[in-house]
């Protein structure tokens, strides 16, 4: 390909994000500055993408960074792998109870978490950008197991925060730069996360963390280890979470129960076996989409009309009456806005149940010679839903429930190969996995109102449902995946490692037979059936090269190349050429190609005790970046994926960590990204002018601060972040404006687990009391954003319902006790 070029630049990474902190934080903002349009347009692109940036792999060697005190640890590694960091448990641990892990990388230079809810732990809202790539396009998994694609609605694994408990996360080993050939996933385009869980304990206890916060915030979390049951050191834990809070704004309840269990079998001194089991259950109400019109016309408390009671469900009733022209009514407010029958549905939730399970065996052959197997198994059913307001129900009710319920059934194995010798560090494996999914949405009744009254009982938005009046489409597919990779980290003297390896990816998806609803879409014709796409990708190469010198100067050299294989999901819900009618699908086959992108890195570290200093610069060519275009109305458009060119990147990241004093840091770092799309878009409506024009969603500028200090049995940090400007829409006519947002948190260790002496009453191994404020200055901004897809111009983003607020202020405490 023409884009093999390296493009250099300074590399740094932030060495200990464990202290970060900005003392000159903005004031609140009374109201949401929603941005502004710089000029007028239409068409809106239910499309996927932002930058795009690739991947990198895990080290092999020595991670030379010392540690801060949250234990966020940063290397350039000597195995010439990139720039990896290792977010520790105790980072993890500060923040408020029951806290998505995934919420803790938002310390790290060039990464963006956004979520709804303060916890982090809301499915459809939570998003992670890092280096412009979105999460599609990043690597996650848990003890090397694939968790596929964190999309809402998945169809190849599952969200992190639903594999396991928060309590039972060990750390997580961020790759964002170049390579990682070793990771198991398609889609690794932008780095990886890869998750791992604490082991049990070799002595008898348990933890219980009983924390609580606004909103009617309880987290409840009990663990039980078995401890060292025989002499070989056979072990296990059982854990239970229950997650449950209120909606901040609206009505309803967002739940999640989870049981975490692992059983730890050694073998001799450096082998062992284990087996994992995840089961989750969640059931969450859903905030409501935002637009700029809604924000401004209905203030920021805008929501559905649910409330639990039979006077939300009237309300939404009218509403669909007025929406069909059949009378009814707006409630007040609604009448200024350009599209009041979407402003506000009667509900939409999401109903999720996960199983997940490995057995692995970790087996040292010879002192040189480490073989690592596992097997992995995962069921899902979904059940997400929202009231149409724009087709009926068979009783006369204007309303009915569309209710999307996509399965997975996934079974697949890894296996790898390391050995050592002379100077070599040689590596070698292979994943195969067997997907079945299935994605159909089926339509239930909703009650008629005679007379003011609701005829029934009200439809349980977050129970399970059952008997169907109608089937609006169905498709199943059937994904195999094989990768092998091979790698080798040659060091030809003590401070110089050089780096080659390559993976080879072989992917094989097949639509069998669906089925469209034609009187609901209109005899628009069939959906996508009886085709096959496969992938074929023999050499992705990485190369590396990692020099030290002068004793605490690191220089570090990374190339690689990546792809994403195809996306699937229900009909017309993401980027997926399957997706969309046979008719859609026959026109853009031959131009089809998977998304594939070259990242060229470099890097500078130094350390010392008073000071940790980095920059990382890289470049980034994006390629085949498929996109869905779609026309007419934003709840039945008529859809198509296109192959719409691609994406340049090149950014910078700049850390400077201090400890004046032990246990004191304080971190400040800075992001730059420049992405922007390489060619314009044409469609029905013409063409227009993405060219030149800053990736949607990712804001070009970041800063972050953050100070951490432990004193004795205390541990308090605050951090600042400021995110910059972000385009709402494709031609960048609409930006929503940058915010301030700062959190503190304070911990006070009673008895540390560390501490030697009597138990604490006789019989607590460790007592700790926390608190923890988020959003400070109670900021209101802008979180999520383009969760339905963005609009393409500034004439269609006004309006355009692809938007959620961050959470106002909230507090939280909680008390855990190890025995």
């Amino acid at each position: 390909m023409s884009n093999r070029k390296i493009f250099s630049g300074l590399l740094l990474m932030t060495t200990v994000l464990s202290g970060v902190s900005s003392h000159s934080v903005y004031a609140a903002s009374s109201t949401i500055q929603t941005g502004h349009a710089t000029s007028r347009g239409n068409m809106r692109p239910m499309g996927v993408h932002a930058a795009h940036h690739t991947a990198t792999t895990h080290d092999t060697g020595p991670v030379r960074s010392r540690a801060a005190p949250e234990s966020l640890s940063v290397s350039a590694h000597r195995t010439v792998h990139g720039a990896h960091l290792v977010v520790g448990k105790k980072l993890l641990e500060a923040a408020p109870p029951g806290t998505n892990p995934m919420a803790a990388l938002n310390t790290m230079p060039g990464v963006d978490f956004q979520s709804a809810d303060a916890q982090g732990v809301s499915t459809w809202s939570t998003q992670i950008f890092m280096h412009g790539f979105q999460q599609q396009e990043i690597g996650m998994t848990l003890d090397g197991v694939p968790l596929g694609e964190m999309t809402y609605r998945n169809y190849n694994g599952l969200n992190p925060v639903l594999a396991v408990s928060s309590e039972n996360v060990q750390g997580i080993d961020v790759s964002q730069s170049a390579g990682a050939e070793d990771v198991a996933a398609t889609n690794n385009l932008g780095g990886s996360l890869a998750y791992t869980t604490t082991d049990p304990s070799h002595k008898l206890g348990g933890t219980v963390n009983q924390g609580f916060g606004s909103f009617n915030t309880f987290h409840t979390f009990a663990r039980v280890d078995s401890g060292d049951l025989n002499s070989t050191g056979t072990r296990f834990y059982a854990s239970y979470m229950r997650n449950d809070q209120d909606k901040w704004k609206g009505y309803g309840e967002q739940f999640y129960q989870q049981v975490n269990a692992k059983l730890v079998q050694p073998i001799g001194n450096n082998s062992s076996l284990s087996a994992y089991f995840d089961w989750s259950d969640l059931h969450e109400l859903e905030y409501q989409d935002m637009s700029p019109d809604i924000l401004n016309h209905l203030g920021p408390n805008a929501d559905n009309y649910y409330n639990g009671r039979a006077s939300g469900y009237i309300r939404a009733y009218d509403a669909a009456l007025a929406a069909q022209n059949k009378g009814g009514g707006y409630p007040a407010g609604y009448g200024n806005l350009s599209d009041a029958s979407d402003a506000s549905y009667y509900e939409g939730a999401t109903n999720q149940d996960d199983i997940v399970g490995y057995l692995k065996a970790d087996l040292a052959l010879t002192d040189k010679v480490r073989w690592t197997t596992t097997a992995y198994g995962h069921g899902e059913s979904q059940q997400t839903t929202w009231t149409t307001p724009y087709s009926g129900s068979p009783n006369g009710s204007p309303l009915s429930e569309l209710v999307k319920q996509p399965s997975i059934r996934r079974f697949g194995v890894l296996s790898q190969v390391t050995y050592d010798i002379a100077h070599n560090h040689i590596g070698g494996g292979v994943w195969y996995e067997n997907n079945d999914y299935q994605s159909p949405m089926y339509q239930y009744a909703e009650p008629n109102v005679v007379n003011g009254v609701v005829q029934g009982n009200l439809v349980n938005p977050l129970g399970h449902f059952k008997d169907p009046f109608a089937e609006v489409f169905n498709q199943n597919y059937n994904t195999n995946t094989f990768t092998a990779f091979v790698q080798d980290t040659y060091r030809p003297i003590r401070n110089l490692a050089l780096h080659f390896g390559f993976k080879s990816l072989l992917n094989t998806t097949r639509v069998g037979d669906g089925y469209l609803n034609q009187d609901y879409y209109g005899n628009i014709g069939n959906i996508t059936s009886g085709v096959s796409q496969t992938i074929a990708k023999p050499f992705l190469p990485h190369i590396g090269v990692d020099w030290t010198f002068l004793k605490r100067h690191e220089l570090f050299i990374d190339i690689s190349e990546n792809v994403h294989t195809y996306a699937e999901s229900g009909f017309k819900l993401s980027n997926s050429p399957f997706a969309v009618t046979q008719t859609a699908y026959n026109d853009a086959r031959s131009t089809l190609r998977p998304e594939t992108a070259w990242t060229y890195a470099i890097g500078y570290r130094y350390h010392d005790r008073l000071l940790g200093a980095s920059v990382y610069a890289y470049r980034t060519n994006f390629n085949n970046r498929l996109q869905q275009i779609t026309s007419g109305p934003a709840v039945n458009p008529i859809s198509s994926v296109a192959n719409v060119g691609g994406v340049t990147m090149n950014g910078v990241d700049a850390a400077l960590t201090i400890t004046p004093l032990r246990n004191l840091a304080i971190t400040n770092s800075v992001s730059y990204n420049h992405a922007v799309y390489d060619d314009n878009i044409t469609d029905s409506n013409g063409t227009h002018a993405t060219k030149g024009k800053q990736v949607v969603n990712y804001p070009r500028f970041m800063y972050k601060a953050r100070l951490s200090y432990d004193w004795r049995s205390l541990s308090f940090y605050i951090d600042g972040n400021y995110v910059g400007q972000r385009n709402y829409d494709y031609e960048g006519e609409y930006r929503i404006p940058g915010y301030w947002l700062s959190n503190l948190g304070l911990q006070w260790h009673v008895k540390k687990t560390s501490d030697t002496g009597p138990r604490l009453g006789g019989f607590l191994r460790g007592l700790t009391l926390s608190f923890n404020l988020t959003n400070l200055t109670n900021t209101r901004y802008i979180a999520t954003m383009g969760e339905n897809g963005n609009p393409m111009n500034g004439a269609s983003a006004y309006g355009d319902q692809s938007m959620l607020l961050g959470t106002p202020r909230m507090a939280f405490g909680a008390i855990k006790a190890d025995f």
